[in-house]
């Protein structure tokens, strides 16, 4: 995880739900957006509040974690 602000402008960020959020329209979700070596990780019912920051392989690991847990 990274503590320092993002170089890149999150009004610029191609943004995408998780596919377990439901229809299209639900709020209730996580959305990533992947650029220059940086997840972006923000809440859809909050998208101009904090968003967390991981390199690649700390997303890997994350994701990898989860679907193992399911």
């Amino acid at each position: 995880m990274t503590l320092k602000p993002s170089a890149v402008n999150a009004s610029e960020l191609k943004w995408t739900k998780s596919s377990y959020s439901g229809d299209s329209d639900s709020n209730e979700c996580v959305e990533v957006a992947a650029v220059q070596g940086t997840i972006h990780i923000r809440d859809s019912k909050n998208p101009h509040g904090p968003q967390l920051h991981l390199q690649p392989s700390a997303w890997a690991d994350f994701v990898s974690y989860a679907a193992a847990a399911r």
